[in-house]
């Protein structure tokens, strides 16, 4: 009597990480706020131009460059605290940024968010924003967030910075990064990036074009031929 054929193994599901400051959200008008209120607060002068031209790490390791050591932990509670008055309502979404974990659920994945950000405040910009993940998690910088992305099964990790690269790598996910941060392609690329996009605005197709199989993993996601493919 003849076997029935072994059935295949099911696929895990797509599950695609996303950061969240300066790749979903273009958080420099709150966090520019916030970081002013704070300074009227407690008298310390903080140039708030300057800090948001360094969003990425963790919040402490910006307020070192204004507080002493030994208040950077009273700081930081303050300002998670004043944070949803002044940062929320004036951060607007990045283009393509609804599109982009659209795309993700509408293959059938999961998209979730990893940030360094507090955790609460992120929910509170995402719900601000009509954007909803299936997943956020805070508080989580560079290669920590390979953590989370392993544990949530993520396969692909969108982000801005070169900490982004990092915690995709360590999960040994596939890192996608837009210069839409701090970091330019050049860094992006010698971090290790897998892939560069210009922006999210291009990510649905390639999205579908990788799902498919139809753009390499290693392959540059910018210069003229994809880019005409993407556009």
């Amino acid at each position: 009597m003849t076997s029935p054929p072994a059935s295949l193994p099911t696929p895990p599901p797509l599950t695609v990480g996303f950061d969240l400051d300066m790749t979903l959200i273009d958080s420099r008008p709150g966090i520019h706020a916030a970081y002013l209120a704070l300074s009227a607060e407690t008298g310390v002068p903080i140039d708030a131009d300057l800090a948001v031209t360094r969003l990425g790490p963790p919040l402490d390791e910006e307020l070192a460059h204004w507080f002493p050591a030994e208040r950077i932990a009273e700081m930081g509670d303050r300002y998670r605290e004043i944070y949803p008055t002044h940062a929320i309502k004036p951060t607007p979404l990045m283009l393509g940024a609804r599109e982009a974990v659209a795309a993700v659920q509408a293959l059938g994945g999961r998209a979730i968010v990893v940030t360094a950000k507090h955790e609460p405040n992120a929910k509170l910009h995402l719900a601000h924003l009509g954007v909803e993940p299936d997943e956020v998690i805070g508080w989580l910088w560079a290669e920590a967030k390979g953590e989370a992305l392993r544990e949530h099964g993520a396969s692909v990790y969108v982000g801005d910075h070169t900490g982004d690269v990092r915690g995709a790598r360590t999960a040994g996910a596939l890192s996608v990064a837009v210069p839409t941060g701090p970091c330019d392609e050049e860094e992006l690329r010698a971090a290790g990036a897998d892939v560069v996009l210009p922006d999210l605005l291009a990510f649905p197709r390639w999205l579908r074009s990788y799902v498919a199989g139809g753009v390499p993993a290693d392959g540059p996601a910018t210069g003229p031929a994809v880019e005409a493919d993407l556009a």
